[in-house]
């Protein structure tokens, strides 16, 4: 079953959004960060939820990480004509949603005169758009990987893997097309899900970029034999994405969060990091 949007479980399950919004809501409230890694380790776990309140609650959760990091929390968002302009020329491939490899030399000086930046990612993030890649990540991140055998999970259109296998990178971008009610998945991305394409393709090195918070996959990376290397890019902030109890939990890997990958990662307004786990 596909998975469905947020507005759609919305207003398919009224009752158990009731209840969804209710939690994120008193959480929110309190201010307290540790009480927010403390609801998404419940989620990720299951514990007094249904699967669809499981499923409401993390793309919730998903959605206040985007209206924090950007200031939008209502109403329509659109660019003018010139901040739209701009954007596009910055960060995309021709007039649609492509993403390239952004030039830090051409972020740094357009990038100030966006006067609507907040607007970004509110815009491309029901695409399934949830960060920038620079050119330069992209090299570091091929340089990492060398010549071993990559695999990237919950690849969405597969971006992050073009660009790497464009540096000469032997990567397979696999996703379970759960959101092809928003994503177009070109042909280069593998209809399969994480634990299953872990298994087949027994890969030295595995990608993840922006993998939800209180994921039920990621566990399945730390338990894989053949994996030597795990990349994640992701938020600075633990509730916002990853499977932090998988993260703290696994004993075979030394991990850290790699400063000068992480500010490579864009807009800077996001947050963004790199964490770096090694066997």
């Amino acid at each position: 079953m596909a998975q469905q949007s947020l507005k759609e479980m919305r207003e398919a399950h009224p009752e158990d959004w009731a209840k969804v919004q209710k939690e994120i809501a008193d959480v929110v409230n309190t201010g307290d960060i540790d009480d927010l890694k403390a609801y998404v380790q419940r989620v990720s776990q299951g514990r007094g939820r249904s699967e669809i309140q499981r499923a409401m609650a993390v793309e919730a959760l998903r959605k206040v990480c985007v209206s924090a990091a950007t200031g939008v929390t209502r109403g329509k968002v659109r660019f003018n004509l010139v901040n739209g302009w701009l954007a596009q020329k910055l960060l995309f491939r021709g007039k649609g949603l492509q993403r390239k490899p952004v030039s830090l030399g051409a972020f740094a000086l357009v990038w100030p005169l966006l006067t609507q930046k907040r607007f970004l990612m509110p815009l491309v993030e029901p695409k399934g758009i949830y960060c920038f890649y620079s050119r330069r990540l992209v090299n570091e991140l091929a340089k990492e990987i060398g010549d071993r055998k990559a695999l990237e999970i919950a690849a969405g259109d597969g971006t992050l893997s073009r660009f790497l296998r464009d540096e000469g990178v032997d990567i397979t971008a696999t996703d379970d097309h759960s959101w092809s009610h928003s994503i177009e998945f070109p042909d280069d991305v593998r209809n399969q899900d994480a634990i299953s394409a872990l298994r087949e393709h027994e890969p030295q090195v595995v990608i993840c970029s922006w993998p939800p918070a209180g994921n039920d996959f990621e566990h399945q990376v730390f338990k894989s034999p053949s994996v030597e290397l795990y990349v994640v890019i992701a938020s600075q902030h633990a509730f916002a994405s990853g499977n932090w109890n998988a993260y703290s939990r696994q004993t075979d890997f030394t991990y850290e969060e790699d400063p000068a990958l992480s500010k490579l990662v864009l807009p800077p307004e996001l947050e963004g990091a790199v964490y770096v786990f090694r066997r």
